[in-house]
């Protein structure tokens, strides 16, 4: 007997286990991308949620649930936000109806999309609290006494 012929039932053990080893192997390479694409669908779950909330987080702030507040029993109150108190001054100092765009003139914004649309809706959150009116569709005034 040969020293090969010695070795060969170690080298089948050998062959066998490398086999299953590799059977292992691969059922576990087919876990881990079923895994990766499962993670990759949560991560998205994820990112839709918060994009839902911050959605909903800025609907319910234009939108301030329950009744108003009785003029005679609270002020309204006026948003703490520096932009709120501008347009506020601009008001005051005009006296009249403005609509968003001749805001953003008064406040020596471009006149963009973008603007226009962040004024209209400071305005509609500032009528939806009783701080100004509309009285018109986009026209917006202060109430008077």
């Amino acid at each position: 007997m040969t020293g090969h012929d010695a070795a060969k039932p170690f080298l089948d053990q050998i062959d066998v286990h490398e086999r299953e080893l590799a059977e292992q192997a691969e059922q576990i390479r087919a876990q881990i991308e079923e895994l990766t694409a499962r993670l990759a669908e949560l991560d998205t779950g994820i990112e839709n949620l918060q994009i839902t909330r911050k959605t909903l987080r800025g609907i319910a702030a234009e939108f301030p649930s329950g009744p108003a507040p009785e003029p005679a029993l609270a002020p309204p109150a006026v948003p703490e936000h520096p932009a709120y108190q501008q347009i506020l001054t601009v008001f005051a100092d005009v006296g009249g109806p403005l609509r968003a765009r001749d805001l953003c003139q008064a406040l020596n914004l471009p006149i963009i999309a973008k603007n226009t649309e962040g004024i209209r809706s400071k305005l509609k959150r500032l009528a939806s609290r009783g701080i100004l009116t509309e009285p018109e569709a986009g026209l917006f005034a202060q109430p008077r006494p």
